[in-house]
Protein backbone atom coordinates (compact mmCIF):
# COMPACT_ATOMS: atom_id res chain seq x y z
CA UNK A 1 0.00 0.00 0.00
CA UNK A 2 0.93 3.51 0.10
CA UNK A 3 -0.40 7.02 1.79
CA UNK A 4 -2.06 9.58 0.14
CA UNK A 5 -0.90 8.62 -3.58
CA UNK A 6 -1.02 5.35 -5.59
CA UNK A 7 -1.30 4.04 -9.36
CA UNK A 8 -5.06 4.70 -8.91
CA UNK A 9 -4.55 8.56 -8.58
CA UNK A 10 -5.45 10.76 -11.40
CA UNK A 11 -3.21 13.74 -11.75
CA UNK A 12 -3.85 17.02 -13.59
CA UNK A 13 -1.24 19.92 -14.31
CA UNK A 14 -1.81 23.29 -13.03
CA UNK A 15 0.71 24.91 -14.83
CA UNK A 16 1.92 22.33 -16.99
CA UNK A 17 2.28 24.56 -20.45
CA UNK A 18 5.09 26.63 -18.89
CA UNK A 19 8.43 25.24 -18.61
CA UNK A 20 9.08 23.89 -15.62
CA UNK A 21 5.08 22.17 -15.65
CA UNK A 22 6.37 20.85 -19.03
CA UNK A 23 9.90 19.63 -17.85
CA UNK A 24 8.13 17.80 -14.22
CA UNK A 25 5.13 16.50 -16.60
CA UNK A 26 7.19 14.37 -18.67
CA UNK A 27 9.30 13.34 -15.38
CA UNK A 28 5.54 12.75 -13.87
CA UNK A 29 4.91 10.67 -17.02
CA UNK A 30 7.91 8.50 -17.63
CA UNK A 31 7.60 7.33 -14.10
CA UNK A 32 4.48 5.82 -14.80
CA UNK A 33 1.91 8.84 -13.06
CA UNK A 34 -1.27 8.30 -14.49
CA UNK A 35 -1.22 12.37 -15.60
CA UNK A 36 -4.66 12.72 -17.50
CA UNK A 37 -4.48 16.49 -18.05
CA UNK A 38 -3.27 20.07 -17.77
CA UNK A 39 -4.96 23.46 -16.75
CA UNK A 40 -4.34 27.19 -18.64
CA UNK A 41 -7.17 28.97 -19.70
CA UNK A 42 -5.23 30.70 -22.36
CA UNK A 43 -4.32 27.36 -24.10
CA UNK A 44 -7.88 25.34 -23.35
CA UNK A 45 -9.15 22.95 -26.04
CA UNK A 46 -5.31 22.29 -26.91
CA UNK A 47 -2.46 19.28 -26.47
CA UNK A 48 0.88 19.62 -24.94
CA UNK A 49 3.42 16.06 -26.55
CA UNK A 50 5.45 14.58 -24.12
CA UNK A 51 8.31 12.24 -24.91
CA UNK A 52 8.28 10.16 -22.66
CA UNK A 53 11.06 7.57 -22.01
CA UNK A 54 10.27 4.67 -19.38
CA UNK A 55 12.53 5.73 -16.01
CA UNK A 56 12.54 4.54 -12.36
CA UNK A 57 10.20 1.62 -10.08
CA UNK A 58 7.04 2.29 -12.59
CA UNK A 59 8.62 2.19 -15.84
CA UNK A 60 6.87 -1.31 -16.45
CA UNK A 61 3.93 0.77 -17.00
CA UNK A 62 5.26 3.44 -19.64
CA UNK A 63 5.55 2.69 -23.17
CA UNK A 64 8.13 4.61 -24.43
CA UNK A 65 6.66 7.51 -26.96
CA UNK A 66 4.78 10.14 -27.38
CA UNK A 67 1.90 11.29 -25.27
CA UNK A 68 -0.31 13.73 -26.09
CA UNK A 69 -2.09 15.44 -22.97
CA UNK A 70 -5.14 17.98 -23.33
CA UNK A 71 -5.45 21.53 -21.63
CA UNK A 72 -8.41 22.58 -20.04
CA UNK A 73 -9.94 25.65 -19.17
CA UNK A 74 -10.20 25.12 -15.71
CA UNK A 75 -9.69 22.49 -12.61
CA UNK A 76 -13.58 21.89 -12.72
CA UNK A 77 -13.54 21.03 -16.59
CA UNK A 78 -10.70 19.06 -16.12
CA UNK A 79 -12.18 17.17 -13.40
CA UNK A 80 -15.06 16.65 -15.49
CA UNK A 81 -13.56 15.28 -18.53
CA UNK A 82 -11.21 13.12 -16.88
CA UNK A 83 -12.20 12.15 -12.90
CA UNK A 84 -8.91 13.85 -12.15
CA UNK A 85 -8.60 13.47 -8.18
CA UNK A 86 -4.92 14.88 -7.39
CA UNK A 87 -3.62 18.34 -8.78
CA UNK A 88 0.08 19.42 -8.85
CA UNK A 89 0.67 23.26 -8.84
CA UNK A 90 2.98 24.64 -10.92
CA UNK A 91 2.07 28.16 -11.30
CA UNK A 92 4.09 31.43 -9.96
CA UNK A 93 3.74 32.65 -6.36
CA UNK A 94 1.41 35.73 -7.13
CA UNK A 95 -0.87 33.38 -8.57
CA UNK A 96 -1.26 30.30 -6.67
CA UNK A 97 -3.69 30.57 -3.51
CA UNK A 98 -6.31 31.29 -6.83
CA UNK A 99 -5.03 28.22 -8.58
CA UNK A 100 -5.00 26.05 -5.14
CA UNK A 101 -8.87 27.65 -4.31
CA UNK A 102 -9.75 26.92 -8.03
CA UNK A 103 -8.62 23.17 -7.38
CA UNK A 104 -10.27 23.15 -3.83
CA UNK A 105 -13.46 24.82 -5.54
CA UNK A 106 -13.40 21.83 -8.24
CA UNK A 107 -13.78 19.06 -5.68
CA UNK A 108 -9.29 17.70 -5.79
CA UNK A 109 -9.08 15.02 -3.18
CA UNK A 110 -4.53 16.40 -3.30
CA UNK A 111 -3.22 19.34 -4.05
CA UNK A 112 0.65 19.28 -4.52
CA UNK A 113 1.86 22.52 -4.42
CA UNK A 114 5.44 22.85 -5.63
CA UNK A 115 5.80 26.77 -6.12
CA UNK A 116 8.50 28.50 -3.50
CA UNK A 117 7.97 31.98 -2.58
CA UNK A 118 4.60 32.11 -1.74
CA UNK A 119 3.59 34.91 0.64
CA UNK A 120 2.76 33.80 3.77
CA UNK A 121 -0.46 35.43 4.03
CA UNK A 122 -1.67 33.71 0.89
CA UNK A 123 -0.91 30.00 1.94
CA UNK A 124 -2.31 30.59 5.22
CA UNK A 125 -5.72 31.70 3.76
CA UNK A 126 -5.87 28.79 1.19
CA UNK A 127 -4.28 26.25 3.72
CA UNK A 128 -7.70 27.10 5.73
CA UNK A 129 -10.25 27.50 2.90
CA UNK A 130 -8.70 23.87 1.94
CA UNK A 131 -8.98 22.37 5.69
CA UNK A 132 -12.60 23.51 5.82
CA UNK A 133 -13.37 21.69 3.05
CA UNK A 134 -11.60 18.77 3.65
CA UNK A 135 -8.87 18.80 1.01
CA UNK A 136 -5.78 17.53 1.73
CA UNK A 137 -2.83 19.44 0.95
CA UNK A 138 1.17 19.01 0.34
CA UNK A 139 3.81 22.27 0.27
CA UNK A 140 4.18 24.57 -0.56
CA UNK A 141 7.70 25.14 -1.27
CA UNK A 142 8.19 21.18 -1.54
CA UNK A 143 9.29 18.24 -3.86
CA UNK A 144 6.04 16.69 -3.75
CA UNK A 145 4.65 12.74 -3.32
CA UNK A 146 6.28 9.78 -4.79
CA UNK A 147 4.92 6.33 -4.21
CA UNK A 148 7.96 4.76 -6.25
CA UNK A 149 6.44 2.26 -8.65
CA UNK A 150 3.16 3.73 -8.16
CA UNK A 151 2.89 7.68 -8.95
CA UNK A 152 5.51 10.58 -8.77
CA UNK A 153 3.70 13.85 -8.11
CA UNK A 154 6.14 16.79 -8.34
CA UNK A 155 9.87 16.85 -8.60
CA UNK A 156 11.59 14.13 -7.37
CA UNK A 157 13.64 11.89 -9.53
CA UNK A 158 11.83 8.79 -9.80
CA UNK A 159 14.63 6.54 -10.35
CA UNK A 160 16.33 6.77 -6.92
CA UNK A 161 14.78 3.86 -5.21
CA UNK A 162 11.73 1.06 -5.31
CA UNK A 163 9.20 0.19 -3.51
CA UNK A 164 9.40 -1.10 0.18
CA UNK A 165 8.54 -1.03 3.44
CA UNK A 166 9.97 2.53 4.71
CA UNK A 167 7.65 5.49 4.90
CA UNK A 168 9.38 8.74 4.82
CA UNK A 169 8.47 12.61 5.99
CA UNK A 170 10.97 15.41 5.35
CA UNK A 171 10.62 19.03 5.36
CA UNK A 172 13.91 19.44 3.07
CA UNK A 173 13.57 18.23 -0.72
CA UNK A 174 17.03 17.38 -1.04
CA UNK A 175 17.49 15.69 2.00
CA UNK A 176 14.32 14.15 0.56
CA UNK A 177 16.07 12.66 -2.22
CA UNK A 178 19.32 11.60 -0.51
CA UNK A 179 17.54 9.51 2.70
CA UNK A 180 15.99 7.64 -0.73
CA UNK A 181 19.27 7.28 -2.20
CA UNK A 182 20.72 6.42 1.13
CA UNK A 183 17.93 3.28 1.54
CA UNK A 184 17.48 2.47 -2.19
CA UNK A 185 18.10 -1.33 -0.83
CA UNK A 186 15.36 -1.41 0.77
CA UNK A 187 12.50 1.17 -0.46
CA UNK A 188 9.72 3.05 0.17
CA UNK A 189 6.09 2.94 0.69
CA UNK A 190 5.82 6.71 0.23
CA UNK A 191 7.83 9.37 0.30
CA UNK A 192 6.86 13.01 1.44
CA UNK A 193 8.35 16.30 1.12
CA UNK A 194 6.27 18.48 3.16
CA UNK A 195 7.98 21.63 2.77
CA UNK A 196 9.80 24.24 5.25
CA UNK A 197 7.83 27.15 4.82
CA UNK A 198 6.41 28.74 8.34
CA UNK A 199 2.93 27.42 7.09
CA UNK A 200 2.57 24.10 5.46
CA UNK A 201 -0.46 21.59 4.13
CA UNK A 202 0.70 18.34 5.51
CA UNK A 203 2.61 18.36 8.34
CA UNK A 204 4.80 15.90 10.18
CA UNK A 205 1.93 14.64 12.40
CA UNK A 206 -0.18 14.04 9.42
CA UNK A 207 2.30 12.02 7.72
CA UNK A 208 2.98 9.47 10.88
CA UNK A 209 -0.72 9.19 11.38
CA UNK A 210 -0.93 7.62 7.93
CA UNK A 211 2.06 6.07 8.23
CA UNK A 212 1.00 4.13 11.33
CA UNK A 213 -2.13 3.53 9.62
CA UNK A 214 -0.14 1.87 6.50
CA UNK A 215 0.30 -2.54 7.02
CA UNK A 216 2.79 -2.29 4.63
CA UNK A 217 5.00 0.41 6.06
CA UNK A 218 7.11 -1.31 8.65
CA UNK A 219 9.24 1.67 9.75
CA UNK A 220 9.16 5.39 9.62
CA UNK A 221 12.01 7.99 8.74
CA UNK A 222 11.52 11.52 9.54
CA UNK A 223 13.51 14.35 8.78
CA UNK A 224 13.20 18.13 10.46
CA UNK A 225 15.17 21.21 10.84
CA UNK A 226 16.05 23.64 13.08
CA UNK A 227 13.18 26.64 13.89
CA UNK A 228 10.03 26.06 15.04
CA UNK A 229 8.43 23.30 17.44
CA UNK A 230 7.24 21.19 14.25
CA UNK A 231 9.54 18.29 15.23
CA UNK A 232 8.90 18.97 19.18
CA UNK A 233 5.22 18.16 18.75
CA UNK A 234 5.44 15.52 16.10
CA UNK A 235 7.83 14.00 19.41
CA UNK A 236 4.55 14.44 21.25
CA UNK A 237 2.32 12.77 18.98
CA UNK A 238 4.77 9.88 18.38
CA UNK A 239 4.98 8.76 22.37
CA UNK A 240 0.84 9.19 22.41
CA UNK A 241 -0.24 7.69 18.72
CA UNK A 242 3.05 5.44 16.76
CA UNK A 243 3.67 2.05 17.85
CA UNK A 244 6.01 1.62 14.70
CA UNK A 245 9.33 2.45 15.01
CA UNK A 246 10.37 6.04 14.00
CA UNK A 247 14.28 7.30 13.11
CA UNK A 248 14.77 10.55 12.69
CA UNK A 249 17.21 13.23 11.42
CA UNK A 250 17.52 17.12 12.15
CA UNK A 251 18.97 19.17 10.13
CA UNK A 252 20.97 22.25 11.25
CA UNK A 253 23.37 21.02 14.28
CA UNK A 254 26.06 23.47 12.84
CA UNK A 255 23.74 26.57 12.15
CA UNK A 256 24.28 29.82 14.14
CA UNK A 257 21.81 31.30 16.03
CA UNK A 258 19.46 33.73 14.81
CA UNK A 259 20.12 33.05 11.19
CA UNK A 260 17.71 31.91 8.48
CA UNK A 261 19.29 28.88 7.20
CA UNK A 262 17.56 27.51 3.71
CA UNK A 263 13.94 27.53 4.44
CA UNK A 264 11.99 30.37 5.19
CA UNK A 265 10.78 28.65 8.63
CA UNK A 266 14.12 27.38 9.87
CA UNK A 267 15.04 30.20 11.99
CA UNK A 268 16.71 30.01 15.94
CA UNK A 269 15.49 31.85 18.93
CA UNK A 270 17.99 31.18 22.04
CA UNK A 271 17.70 27.65 22.83
CA UNK A 272 14.05 27.62 21.09
CA UNK A 273 14.21 25.37 17.93
CA UNK A 274 17.62 24.07 17.70
CA UNK A 275 18.71 21.07 16.65
CA UNK A 276 19.82 19.59 19.65
CA UNK A 277 16.54 20.27 21.64
CA UNK A 278 14.87 18.70 18.48
CA UNK A 279 16.88 15.69 18.81
CA UNK A 280 16.10 15.70 22.51
CA UNK A 281 12.89 15.93 22.85
CA UNK A 282 12.64 12.98 19.69
CA UNK A 283 14.92 10.74 22.05
CA UNK A 284 12.90 11.19 24.50
CA UNK A 285 9.86 9.95 22.91
CA UNK A 286 12.02 6.40 21.69
CA UNK A 287 13.21 8.02 18.12
CA UNK A 288 16.33 7.27 17.91
CA UNK A 289 18.20 9.99 15.89
CA UNK A 290 20.88 10.66 13.66
CA UNK A 291 23.46 13.23 13.23
CA UNK A 292 23.98 12.69 9.66
CA UNK A 293 21.46 11.53 7.08
CA UNK A 294 23.98 8.32 6.54
CA UNK A 295 23.87 7.18 10.00
CA UNK A 296 20.15 8.06 9.71
CA UNK A 297 19.89 5.18 7.12
CA UNK A 298 22.25 2.72 9.14
CA UNK A 299 19.64 3.56 12.03
CA UNK A 300 16.73 2.93 9.52
CA UNK A 301 18.33 0.05 8.37
CA UNK A 302 18.75 -1.90 11.68
CA UNK A 303 15.13 -1.62 11.92
CA UNK A 304 13.60 -3.73 9.21
CA UNK A 305 16.60 -6.19 8.01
Amino acid sequence: MAIFLDENSRVIVQGMTGSEGQKHTRRMLSAGTNVVGGVNPRKAGTTVEFEVTPIGAGAASVTEGTVQVPVFGSVAEAKASTGADVSVVFVPPAHTKGAVIEAVDAGMDLVVIITEGIPVADTAEFFSYAEARGVRLIGPNCPGIISPGRSNVGITPPDITGPGPIGLVSKSGTLTYQMMYELRDLGFTTCIGIGGDPVIGTTHIDALEAFEKDPDTKAIVMIGEIGGDAEERAAAYIREHVTKPVVGYVAGFTAPEGKTMGHAGAIVSGSSGTAQAKKEALEAAGVRVGRTPTETATLARALVS
